[in-house]
């Protein structure tokens, strides 16, 4: 199979549409990270995605739609609050888990009475979801356990020759996946952190908690289990407590003759030679933006790739927090 990138247009959203009903998936970008996009009616097509990535039969999918389209049509959407949060914070980079009506395959929520729904806010996304016209059920575009995609060409590395179609919408801009927010019981529930942190889902709910996955438990989000977002290198990763170790760490590396880079924010990168630093930045936005990114060029760059926690733990940082640490979990 050739995989084509295209820009998108009328030509690129005309043969998306074809792929998608005759039960193929696309890759299409979203302000968060790129996603691999399949008919969520369809369960032959959506197989075909955990197919492509590799991905376990029991990770979650999420449907995509566009900003007009009646979600009423998927889920039952019986908490004022879920408005309240609607109304706040979409099109945008939140995922909100509804009670489902049965309208998708089942394998999109591995048999499960639930649904998770996005409404991304990238043009490109809206362009595509529109056009198509129909639920998408769509992951992160890469390899399972890889490093999310945040380009056309990263998907491009991961999935030459298993997609026919690549939708070219530039980088994206979020550089993290959407917040998973379960909006079935009394109050909102965080599954998974990202660019709509738990404070902000509070302000305008008045209450919100963030999830503890039990042993054992059927999970109800992506992101909730398994290790994810790993760059081919090696890894190793410190606490922000921990500055003098990760220098102790790279300098016996170095000596070892291994080409070692640090990933670390804007107030660490002193401590390391500024030729080996991969800069996630100073603020918030800026680290989540960066990360995706910067553990791709440093899967290019480095034998080992030495990461350093950001200092800052709450808010958005909750989820670069989440994904730099599954980056460079064990198995």
């Amino acid at each position: 199979m050739v995989t084509h990138i295209e820009q998108i247009g009328e030509a690129s959203l005309s043969r998306a549409k074809a792929i998608l009903e005759e039960g193929g998936a696309v890759a299409f970008p979203t302000e968060t990270v790129y996603g691999l996009g399949a008919d969520a009616r369809n369960d032959a097509a959506v197989a075909g995605i955990y197919r492509i990535k590799g991905r376990p039969s029991d990770n979650p999918l999420i449907v995509h739609v566009h900003k007009d389209y009646d979600i009423e049509k998927l889920v039952y959407d019986d908490r004022p609050y879920a408005k309240k949060l609607r109304e706040a914070f979409l099109p945008g980079p939140l995922t909100l888990v509804y009670r489902s009506c049965g309208a998708v395959c089942g394998r999109v929520s591995c048999g499960l009475d639930t649904l998770a729904v996005r409404v991304p806010s990238h043009e490109g996304a809206q362009r595509f979801l529109r056009y198509v016209d129909m639920p998408v059920a769509a992951p992160s575009a890469n390899i399972s356990k890889h490093i999310s995609p945040v380009s056309a060409e990263h998907v491009y590395e991961d999935l030459n020759g298993r997609i026919e179609l690549i939708l070219d919408g530039g980088r994206c801009s979020g550089g993290i996946e959407s917040t998973v927010c379960d909006v079935t019981g009394e109050y909102p529930v965080v599954l998974r952190s990202g660019l709509v942190s738990a404070e902000m889902i509070a302000e305008v709910a008045g209450r919100c908690e963030i999830y503890v996955p039990k042993s054992g438990e059927q999970v109800r989000s992506p992101g909730m289990k398994y290790k994810h977002y790993a760059p081919k290198c090696s890894t190793k990763l410190f606490d922000a407590s921990k500055v003098q170790l990760a220098v102790d760490e790279f300098k016996k590396l170095t000596a070892k003759g291994m080409n070692v880079y640090v990933l670390c924010e804007e107030d660490v990168k002193a401590f390391f030679p500024k030729e080996k630093v991969l800069d996630l930045g100073e603020s918030e936005r800026e680290m989540a933006a960066n990360l995706y990114e910067l553990l791709h060029e440093g899967e290019r760059l480095a034998d080992i790739l030495i990461a350093v926690e950001p200092k800052k733990k709450d808010g958005i940082m909750a989820g670069v927090i989440n994904r730099l640490t599954k980056a460079c979990a064990e198995e």
